[in-house]
């Protein structure tokens, strides 16, 4: 019996009305299908970042720690370099061809990418050419996290009730956190259960094999999402395209302005934090392992409140106090976080940075969806986010590291800072989505 396409369904209207038509059940299905690859994708996107502290030095010659994490951190950055291109190859499929379509895809390279890394041979192998084929592995992956966002953030917004739609789109970073939350999860049971000589030499790469098996069951579920997409706007001349995408400069301009600081705050207060714990606090391996995993599991329940929020004071709300919040503390706590010497109190400062950064988390697509209309809303808010994500999100470890070996590391904060502040005054320019959703326009 062959599987019925998208194209062979009804197609499903997408009008405001029918959308709204639609029960509790089919919401909450809609939404554990594509979350269910989303956690996958970023699973297998963090394990990397995790389990870098093991296999630096299976990659690249041996020599100083932190020159040997710069290298791994500088293949982390190139993997959002090629956000940017992901989002516009997945976007312009989401938008033109189906967001099922687009999600399947896009699952399907993240696991050739984790499997890829699984078994690649080490530098005492094969010289250079190790460090190289890490490279090319990080950029399919890189490739495949830049179509997810935008189009897992599209169809969560469109499914989701118009009353409670900042609830039902925080499940996306809950489980881009849960994804994060598993990968740590991971590394703890290894730390747990081999030694750190055994887990340098082969058990950095379990991760990544349990990364690939789990994007084959992501796949299977996502055979089954209905097309949140009306069959005429796919068919327009308009869809998923550039040129119609750059008639909407204000929305562009918008997500790029919050996706600099909401990216770059993100990734300082959950990847580049376990390093900063073990380099610049002097806490043990372990414990920061077990530390994070706390603060990750916290963060990310924590969404879904942050996300109903925004359903009662607005999204535009939601992004001021984000602004102005990390813009005030983000300093002083970084500060203290880098002078800790207990893990509790290590727990305690990293979760009030990121119960800020939550006003912002929570609503991540589900703000920049709304500027956009139907034919290029994939592309717009992937696109747009991706660039922004890529020169700051991605970069974040890079120039933290780089700051910390020129001697000046308490720059980093003060960068930080002045990109949350950038946000804050994109917050007061934006529009208020409780008069001016686009999604309510389909």
């Amino acid at each position: 019996m062959v599987a019925s396409t998208s194209e062979d369904r009804p197609p499903r209207p997408s009008s405001a009305a029918a959308i709204a038509a639609m029960s509790t059940r089919d919401r909450i299905v809609a939404i554990v299908g594509s979350s269910s690859g989303n956690l996958v994708e970023w699973y297998d996107f963090y394990t990397y970042a995790f389990t870098s502290l093991y296999f630096a030095s299976a990659f690249f010659p041996k020599g100083d720690p932190t020159s040997q994490l710069l290298n791994t951190a500088g293949i982390f950055a190139a993997g959002f370099l090629m956000r940017p291109i992901g989002s516009w190859l997945f976007g312009w499929i989401a938008d033109k061809h189906g967001r099922r379509t687009s999600m399947m895809l896009s699952v399907l390279m993240m696991c050739a990418g984790s499997l890829a890394i699984a078994v690649l041979p080490t530098y005492e192998s094969i010289g250079a050419a190790a460090g190289f084929l890490l490279l090319v592995a990080r950029l399919v992956q890189g490739l495949s996290v830049g179509g997810e966002y935008g189009t897992s953030a599209t169809y969560m917004s469109e499914v989701a009730a118009r009353r409670h739609r900042g609830f039902f789109g925080s499940f996306q970073y809950v489980t881009l956190i849960g994804g994060q939350l598993l990968a740590t999860l991971v590394v703890v049971i290894l730390e747990f259960s081999l030694s750190g000589d055994e887990i340098r030499a082969w058990g950095w790469r379990i991760p990544f094999v349990v990364g690939a098996a789990a994007a084959v069951v992501a796949l299977y579920l996502r055979r089954s999402l209905i097309e949140t997409s009306s069959a005429e706007v796919r068919k327009s001349k308009e869809a998923g395209t550039i040129g119609a995408l750059f008639q909407h400069p204000r929305a562009f301009l918008t997500v790029l302005g919050f996706t600099a600081g909401g990216s770059l705050i993100f990734y300082t207060y959950t990847t580049y934090m376990q390093k900063y714990l073990v380099n610049t606090a002097h806490l043990d391996t372990k414990t920061v392992s077990l530390v994070m995993a706390a603060v990750l599991f916290v963060y990310m329940v924590a969404q879904p409140v942050f996300g109903a929020l925004s359903d009662r004071i607005g999204r535009r709300n939601n992004m001021l106090l984000f602004g102005a919040l990390t813009t005030l503390t983000t300093v002083p706590l970084l500060g203290a976080i880098g002078t800790v010497t207990s893990p509790y109190a290590a727990f305690g400062l990293i979760l009030c940075g990121l119960a800020a950064v939550s006003f912002y988390t929570s609503i991540s697509g589900l703000v920049k969806a709304e500027l956009f209309p139907m034919a290029v809303r994939a592309l717009g808010v992937g696109l747009s986010y991706a660039i922004a994500n890529a020169a700051f999100g991605g970069s974040a470890e890079y120039v933290a590291l780089w700051l910390k070996d020129a001697g000046v590391e308490g720059w980093f904060a003060w960068y930080v800072t002045g990109m949350c502040a950038i946000a804050f005054i994109v917050a007061i320019l934006m529009p208020d989505n409780r008069r001016e959703s686009l999604i309510e326009d389909n």
